[in-house]
């Protein structure tokens, strides 16, 4: 595939959209359970490839195509369906060449954190369904573009929030707001590892495996550096969002979840760089509390050390008036007020049922467990904490939708500089 220069790649790329309109799952109600759904999967270095082999194991669904910006990758992307399905994917560098394919019903999204809208924008403006990985956005505005273009052309766009379709935790969540621990008020959530330093970048020639111009995408151009990608771009604000919307979102959503709250209407952040002294530009250490109302939620991020709350590195606990419910990776426990334990559930948590559903919502024309509403809800929980992080105070914002109020600079930070002629639309 021919290099479209910058300058129209998004706008060419929604004014075609009309040619790949013709995917055989546009306008159907429904669609019998027997006829395959077409994949492909846009970033296979890392949680891409995986996904790639989930989905290629699910009955009537194969991966046509996996795509990547380094070519390293390609391989180990098209490796990882080796001898799931029959069919061996494409191997392709630009994704445009999953757009252009009418046969393609779904582009699965695992980029960097940048691309999640931009790249969810055009999917749906092309016809596609998406499955994109959780942050669902790099901005707010950007997450309320994802959620407008999936409505405006009728796609089943899902987050990669797994835990809304595990069984056992739709089953905690169901008793939550059943009463199970009486009127649930507050919600803990955090997140713990142990990462290390990254050390002091130095200007390096971008290296020939890598299309770096495509890996930027529509993000304002930056000098590549030797200690960027694959992973530290998380800790840049230019590309990432920090360890808060890195894994943070999914406790947060969980949080929002089982307290039945949509948007706050105080954020209040604090924290910063503790342990070492690098390139990083997010914090290592973040607290932050999200008002809504009589509930409230609660974040801790810490990003240098394994020791998390109740000796887990993950996980959510709820507070009611009757008892506290314990959420984490594989089930949850309920203990009354006497800290006994009441019941105690544990269950499978592999991708599978999110999949699953994600499937089922393309074929019955229905909206999927982790519906992009959902998930730029509490995706944009992990960027009001940054942004009251960046500017160093609390934030006022809408229990409407979120926007923030009487803060000209934090409001600054609801979007961002595009690269000239990349600023996604979906006119």
């Amino acid at each position: 595939m021919s290099r479209m220069p910058r300058r129209t790649f998004i706008s060419s790329s929604i004014a075609g959209a009309g040619v790949a309109l013709a995917s055989p799952w546009l306008g159907r109600a429904r669609a019998s359970a027997n006829e395959s759904i077409v994949v492909g999967v846009m970033g296979v270095n890392g949680r891409g490839s995986s996904l790639a082999r989930s989905f290629a194991q699910r009955p009537n669904c194969e991966v046509a195509y996996v795509c990547d910006v380094d070519s390293r990758a390609i391989g180990k992307g098209v490796d990882s369906v080796d001898g799931v399905q029959a069919r061996t994917p494409e191997g392709v560098a630009d994704f445009r060449r999953i757009l252009d394919d009418e046969s393609v019903d779904v582009l699965v999204v695992a980029t960097p954190n940048h691309w999640h809208a931009p790249a969810t924008i055009l999917g749906c403006a092309h016809g596609k369904h998406v499955y994109v990985e959780k942050p669902c956005s790099h901005t707010p505005w950007e997450g309320e573009m994802a959620v407008a273009a999936a409505r405006k052309f009728d796609r089943v766009v899902t987050m990669g929030t797994q835990r809304r379709s595990h069984t056992v935790h739709r089953e905690a969540i169901s008793r939550l707001h059943d009463g199970a621990i009486g009127e649930v008020l507050y919600a803990r959530s955090w997140y713990a590892a142990r990462r290390g330093a990254i050390g002091q970048g130095a200007a390096a020639p971008v290296p020939e495996w890598l299309d770096y111009d495509l890996w930027q995408g529509p993000c304002t151009p930056r000098p590549f550096k030797d200690n960027l990608i694959h992973y530290n771009w998380h800790w840049h604000w230019h590309w990432g969002n920090g360890e808060l919307g890195n894994n943070g979102v999914h406790a947060l959503d969980v949080a929002r979840w089982g307290l039945g709250v949509d948007y706050p209407t105080r954020v209040v952040s604090a924290g910063g760089r503790y342990r070492f002294e690098d390139d990083q530009e997010t914090l290592d250490t973040h607290m932050v509390a999200f008002e809504f109302g009589r509930k409230m939620i609660t974040w801790e991020g810490l990003s240098w050390s394994p020791h998390g709350i109740n000796g887990a590195g993950f996980g959510v606990t709820f507070h009611g008036s009757e008892g506290m419910m314990h959420f984490f990776d594989t089930g949850y426990r309920i203990e009354d007020q006497q800290r006994q334990v009441v019941d105690d559930q544990n269950g499978p948590n592999d991708d599978a049922t999110h999949i699953e559903n994600f499937l089922t919502s393309i074929r019955e024309n229905q909206r999927p467990n982790a519906d992009i509403e959902e998930g730029h809800k509490s995706t944009l929980l992990c960027h009001l904490g940054n942004i009251s992080s960046r500017v160093g105070r609390a934030l006022t914002t809408s229990a409407e939708d979120g926007k923030i109020a009487n803060d000209d600079q934090a409001a600054a930070l609801w979007t961002k500089e595009y690269r000239d002629g990349w600023t996604p639309s979906i006119d």
